[in-house]
């Protein structure tokens, strides 16, 4: 068995009691599939849940791993997709350099599953987040902190002096999507200041921008990825020439990674939602449905009427950030339903998902659903586990591990 099978074979250990390890196909490929259902024996999970094919995310990763590398650019994957260290193992055994997490605790969770490089691209200002931090960094963990203030820095300052560490940082700057980092105009000035700080490294600049263009949401990723990485070369050349030793220029969303890449200055990207894609990656012509690793299986529970099915996942088991109809990908409901892509999930209660279909259409009550979320990434953090393929094809109940971790 390898390395990799152990670990997932592990993970079917929940509070001490080894739960039971669904022996099937994977669960979309099901020979007893008519139009996208599932019959009762072919049923075998408790819905709604979440499974991953093994073999697309092994795929995806290092497809993404070849586009970045060719072009000379390190790969900083964003963990908020997967939140699991056995996944983040994968995406540095294809060549990625470190990972990227939001929040310290998830940053905690990764050091604690054996990931020694990590970058929190997001402000700590709490002096408790702070001291995590610095014993993160004192435990032999190369950590980056995102950093968009002078008071910011401060913080971070005193506490690495306090601790008697060194604490990495890079500076966010606001490409255009107006959330945090510093403006472009502000940052060479924030940059002298942050550098004079004690305690601190300034190592890089980093952004998130998604699909963007001259200030509006798009479709033109090529452009929108050049644009992106134009601004931040440009900025880093500025602040080089005012003395500051930048290193790092750390750009790039799943949409925009490969473009941006291509801008000469640009050292890094930290694509997130690739290694399992969702229906929004489809939508911006980045993938296949073949290429979506991820779905939620859920039950029609009921058919009150001929053109309407209920199943048993809606908001607790959908992301619903990514809504329908919205610029620029204007999407049909909150998912798309694999095998009937007529049906629409237009509607969702807490535990109630109502799926518009043809009169004719043969579902029935008991029958599973295959559906594609709109967002992948926000999707898993609903789930407390995930089915994962392995190497022989079964699925293994796996604790999803940095789930919920917002402090």
């Amino acid at each position: 068995m390898s390395e990799q099978d152990e670990k997932e074979t592990d993970a079917t250990l929940i509070g001490g009691v080894r739960e039971k390890e669904t022996r099937t196909k994977r669960i979309w490929e099901d020979d007893s599939a008519e139009n996208g259902t599932l019959t009762d024996r072919s049923l075998e999970l408790e819905t709604p849940c979440v499974v991953i094919n093994s073999s697309i995310v092994n795929a995806n990763i290092a497809a993404m791993a070849e586009a970045v590398g060719r072009l000379g650019v390190a790969l900083r994957p964003h963990a908020k997709t997967h939140k699991l260290p056995q996944m983040a193992d994968r995406q540095l055994a294809a060549g990625a350099t470190g990972i990227t997490v939001a929040k310290i605790s998830e940053a905690e969770v990764m050091a604690s599953g054996g990931i020694r490089n990590i970058f929190i691209a997001y402000p700590l200002i709490a002096w408790s987040k702070l001291e995590r931090a610095a014993r993160l960094s004192r435990s032999g963990v190369r950590l980056i902190i995102g950093v968009d203030s002078l008071q910011g820095a401060r913080r971070i300052s005193e506490v690495a002096v306090r601790e008697g560490v060194q604490l990495e940082v890079r500076l966010e700057l606001d490409t255009g999507l107006r959330r945090t980092g510093i403006s472009l105009g502000h940052a060479v000035r924030l940059a002298v200041q942050i550098h004079a700080l004690d305690g601190i490294k300034l190592s890089g600049i980093f952004t998130y921008r998604g699909a963007m263009l001259g200030g509006a949401a798009t479709l033109d990723l090529k452009a929108a990825g050049h644009e992106e990485g134009l601004l931040m070369a440009s900025t880093a050349a500025a602040l080089r020439s005012a003395g500051i030793p930048i290193e790092d220029v750390s750009v790039g969303s799943s949409p925009t990674a490969r473009f941006a890449a291509e801008i000469e200055g640009i050292t890094e990207v930290r694509p997130g939602s690739y290694i399992y894609q969702d229906r929004m990656q489809t939508a911006f012509g980045l993938c296949a449905l073949e290429d979506c690793a991820g779905v939620v299986l859920a039950t029609v529970i009921s058919r009150p009427s001929d053109d309407l099915i209920v199943i048993d996942g809606g908001s607790k088991t959908f992301a619903t950030d990514v809504q329908p109809g919205t610029a620029p990908l204007f999407l049909k409901g909150f998912g798309h339903i694999l095998g009937d892509p007529d049906a629409v999930l237009e509607r969702m209660n807490e535990e109630h998902g109502m799926i518009r279909i043809q009169p004719d259409a043969p579902y029935k009550i008991g029958d599973g659903i295959q559906i594609i979320p709109n967002h992948i990434c926000s999707t898993i953090n609903l789930h407390s586990f995930v089915y994962i393929s392995d190497s022989s094809s079964q699925l293994v109940k796996t604790p999803v591990a940095a789930r919920g971790m917002l402090e």
